[in-house]
């Protein structure tokens, strides 16, 4: 999978507990080693991941390893990003994007900055 730094890689096994049960927003990204705008998006995930620490969690999530939860949320193009709130997915976006348009589209979920 392609690691973007900052960024908790999760499982069939561990997602209900890091993503649904998650006291934050959680930023889950769906990728494979092989999707090119994955690797795009890795360096743009690290520094959301870091920047909003403490607002928004980030993970990422291996589509070709974890076909429980890919198929659970029908899944079907990397790189594909849901937005988690209180255990239900709220927001889903496919494809890659500049750090700014995904920030953005984050807004909504985004608890104020204390």
């Amino acid at each position: 999978m392609i690691h973007a730094e900052g960024v908790a890689e999760v499982t069939d096994t561990t997602f209900d507990a890091e993503v649904l049960g998650a006291g934050l927003p959680v930023l889950v990204e769906f990728t494979a080693d092989w999707c090119g705008p994955c690797r795009q998006l890795a360096p743009v995930l690290s520094s959301i991941a870091r920047e909003e620490a403490g607002r928004l969690k980030v993970v990422q999530i291996d589509v070709d390893h974890n076909p429980d939860i890919t198929s659970r949320y029908a899944v079907l193009s990397m790189p594909t990003l849901m937005v988690f709130q209180d255990g239900e997915p709220v927001k889903s976006m496919v494809g890659a994007r500049p750090r700014r348009r995904l920030l953005q589209e984050l807004e909504d979920w985004l608890p104020a900055a204390v």
